[in-house]
């Protein structure tokens, strides 16, 4: 029997246990002629979970300390093999980049990101970065290593970096290495200083301009200091408290610019340049914590530095194990934009909930004025259905239907019932933020919310039906009293009536509408964002040929006006592309896409009676009815929902109450039901709509 066989416990015909694999590879480390990495990876092997249904990493982990703080021959070749492995590689760019932005840009690390995962990395084994990804070399491997007790992290780490060795000369070289990623970190964030896109992000950065300067200086002081104190200990060593107080301003700096980006507007580089600049200051202070406690000479700085190296590694570790995770890298960059657009939803979704009756009155004018054009749009979609076009002009035709007449009804102030939960939902979330559970008034104040919710949204829908349906029989009924033959043919009317089977593709079709829906609010964000952000009305006031043409004040003003409506148009247009081209796109690709949409449907209702000359049995127009009410249902759940998710995400809400404030939606809702569908009787009737 080889040594090997020895070590992990071999015997014929018998499967070795977690255990005796975990013993096998702590006493490989007794070798002092083994390879590191080799030793490293087969340790990290044993600890990692076997499938998904194995949770005893965390006490595989628990017994390998045990192990290790019992056994002081084990634990001395354990430590000398790792601390000498660490600190014989290069480890700067461990420092300053694992867990940190790349400066190559967005789409240049989206690039690679999807290129290594068709073509992995070469890994460079003296660096400790990629020593890293041949360690934990499956992309998961960061969800188990989160699942270990921070307290297990802190105990390895007081294994290997006792106060005894804390000044040899493997610490040294380790710490000289910190130093060096110090004095990278100050000078990188300090040549913000000069980052056009922030100097524009905040016409008062360049008053900041000296804290910026001030940390390269200062951060070289504080490196100077040390590097004295470790080479005489007799020199008292520079804590770094100067050098986070210049950190702490220029952080501050930064959450103003960020502050004003969610008010003016932000784009995909800066979001991406205030990320990487927040997390290259956290970084400065996690180096400093960990430098300055190290070189506390007292029991009590030697705890805190192994709990800021244990505390720094485990997130290091975390983050360097999900680089390549397209998931984790785009949620390092949605926070500021995805508040920033759905802020301008949230904006518009106050808009769109009546709190006095004056609101719910110009709701209904509003939401029925939409129903009348709706009647409309379904009519001219029927009529281009007819054409028998080739299919990419059928999508153009389908696509300018709807798109132009959502556009319509936006500028005329009118409203489709459908768009209102993805605008609601993000003054909800907003709202979701704010409220604590334990204080009832905070509650009934919410719920107050969701009542006007409630009943905006009731209003906006009986709007848009009762004028929908009964203007698509007006108009097919008198269509057809012009012409010698049906406006809308038998089988039409047949197709028509199908399309509305709750037991068909009708409620699949409606959730594709309702994703389309959910879209569109964040098109609409996103347009109000990039006109905020580009000072879209100045730009167009500037324009000579308009200023000849309407003069300078009327040109100011179709500046203004296109500003503000930018957002609506362009969600609005691109909505009812999306509706307009989906079922051509299913012909295509040979899959049963399609859309269907309460409003539209309500319409079509009507056309199908006309097509059978209103000679329906009453059950299949109550069938009907009711599949027009289920689209509806999901139209606004699947939109309502997203919005309400992302809302929440973009926001970092993570709202753990809602039996809470479902109760408290019951108890009102049978105490007042009222206030779900009518607004309170002695509301104030000036709304605004």
């Amino acid at each position: 029997m080889s040594i090997i066989e020895k070590l992990t416990g071999w015997l014929p015909g018998r499967r070795t246990s977690p255990e005796d694999r975990l013993v096998a590879a702590l006493e490989a480390f007794r070798d002092p002629a083994a390879d590191t990495l080799d030793l490293i990876r087969r340790l990290v092997s044993v600890l990692r979970p076997r499938s998904r249904r194995d949770t005893g990493a965390g006490e595989r982990y628990a017994a390998m300390l045990a192990r290790l703080e019992a056994d002081a021959e084990l634990l001395s070749a354990f430590r000398g093999h790792v601390v000498h492995f660490i600190a014989s590689r290069r480890l700067i760019t461990f420092f300053t980049d694992s867990g940190i932005l790349p400066g190559t840009g967005f789409f240049s690390e989206w690039w690679r990101i999807l290129g290594d995962r068709l073509l992995p990395e070469a890994p460079d084994e003296r660096r400790l970065k990629d020593c890293l990804h041949v360690i934990f070399d499956r992309p998961d491997d960061w969800r188990w290593q989160e699942q270990v007790p921070p307290e297990h992290s802190r105990r390895l780490w007081a294994l290997l970096a006792s106060a005894d060795d804390l000044r040899n000369l493997d610490w040294r070289g380790i710490h000289e290495q910190i130093l060096d990623a110090v004095l990278l970190l100050a000078h990188r964030v300090s040549g913000l200083g000069v980052e056009a896109e922030l100097m524009r992000a905040s016409p008062s950065f360049g008053d900041d301009l000296p804290c910026f300067v001030a940390l390269s200086a200062e951060a070289l002081d504080f490196v100077n200091a040390l590097r004295a104190s470790l080479d005489d200990p007799s020199i008292p060593a520079d804590d770094g408290s100067q050098l986070l107080v210049i950190v702490d301003q220029c952080a501050s700096t930064l959450q103003r610019v960020r502050k004003r980006a969610l008010t003016v507007g932000t784009s995909l580089h800066l979001s991406y340049l205030l990320a990487r600049s927040e997390q290259c200051l956290e970084r400065l202070r996690e180096l400093v914590a960990i430098l300055a406690a190290t070189n506390a000479s007292t029991a009590p700085g030697t705890a805190t530095a192994t709990a800021a190296w244990a505390e720094f590694a485990h997130d290091a570790f975390l983050a360097e194990n999900r680089r390549n995770s397209l998931g984790n890298y785009m949620a390092q960059l949605s926070g500021l934009l995805a508040v920033r657009v759905t802020e301008n939803a949230a904006r518009s979704g106050e808009h769109y909930i009546c709190d006095t009756a004056g609101d719910y009155r110009q709701m209904w004018r509003s939401a029925a004025g939409a129903g009348v054009l709706i009647a409309g749009m379904a009519l001219l979609k029927i009529f281009a259905a007819g054409l028998h076009a080739p299919l990419f002009v059928e999508a153009f035709l389908f696509s300018m239907v709807y798109g132009l007449g959502f556009v319509l009804i936006y500028l005329l102030g009118m409203t489709v019932a459908t768009k209102q939960p993805a605008m609601t939902a993000q003054t909800l979330a907003g709202l979701l933020g704010e409220v604590r559970p334990t204080r009832q008034a905070e509650l009934d104040g919410l719920v107050d919310v969701v009542a006007a919710v409630c009943r905006s949204q009731l209003a906006a829908i009986a709007g848009n039906v009762v004028m929908a349906l009964p203007v698509a029989i007006a108009i097919g009924f008198w269509l057809g009293q012009l012409q010698d033959y049906p406006v809308i043919p038998l089988e039409k009317g047949a197709h028509l009536l199908g399309d509305l089977d709750p037991l068909s593709w009708a409620l699949p079709h409606a959730a594709i509408a309702g994703f389309y829906l959910f879209l569109s609010g964040l098109i609409t964000g996103y347009f109000d964002n990039r006109a905020a952000y580009s000072n879209l009305a100045i730009r167009i006031a500037r324009l000579r040929w308009l200023r000849r043409l309407a003069g300078t004040a009327r040109a100011a003003g179709i500046g203004a006006y296109i500003q503000d409506h930018l957002g609506g148009i362009m969600g609005n247009f691109l909505f009812g592309c999306m509706l307009g081209s989906t079922g051509v796109v299913g012909i295509i690709l040979g899959l049963p896409l399609d859309i269907r949409h309460i409003a539209f449907s309500s319409a079509n209702l009507g056309y199908a009676l006309i097509g059978f000359d209103f000679a329906l049995p009453f059950k299949a127009i109550l069938w009907a009815a009711l599949g027009v009410a289920l689209i509806g249902l999901t139209n606004l759940g699947v939109s309502f929902a997203l919005a309400l998710r992302t809302a929440l995400g973009a926001r970092g809400v993570r709202f753990e109450h809602w039996g809470a404030l479902l109760k408290a939606i019951w108890a009102r809702f049978r105490s007042a039901p009222r206030s779900f569908v009518l607004p309170p009787r002695g509301a104030a009737t000036d709304g605004h709509g």
